[in-house]
């Protein structure tokens, strides 16, 4: 399920993709699954059917959907695309670790809040 945040300041479309995204990465939208239709979705998240065009245009592009010509949207999935969500991440949190050193905040500090985080997240 989509929950859009509109206090986001991230356009509609890139937060769609987004949730999308990591539905596909987790395994809930499952390899060659066909897609909602782009007017369902939109119906359903009630926007504009050209944001959801947007959204999906954005996943062909980044590798996570395929179209078929007059059979819509469909899910392509494989472990490439998870390693390079990974490591994008792993590229935020030291990019982050990183800023926090540079303001006094130690490493260890940093690591510390993260586990109480996940505690919290248990």
């Amino acid at each position: 399920m989509i929950i859009l945040d509109y206090k986001d300041t991230r356009p509609i479309y890139e937060q769609v993709a987004d949730k999308l995204q990591k539905l596909i990465i987790n395994g809930v939208l499952e390899p060659d699954s066909k897609m909602p239709s782009v007017r369902s979705l939109a119906m359903e998240l009630s926007i504009n059917p050209n944001t959801i065009q947007k959204a999906y245009g954005e996943l062909e592009r980044t590798g996570f959907l395929y179209t078929i010509k007059g059979r819509g949207n469909f899910v392509t999935y494989n472990e490439e695309l998870y390693l390079l969500k990974k490591d994008e991440y792993k590229g935020k949190i030291n990019k982050l670790l990183k800023e926090a050193e540079e303001i006094g905040i130690s490493r260890d500090v940093m690591l510390e809040e993260l586990r109480k985080g996940e505690e919290r997240n248990d």
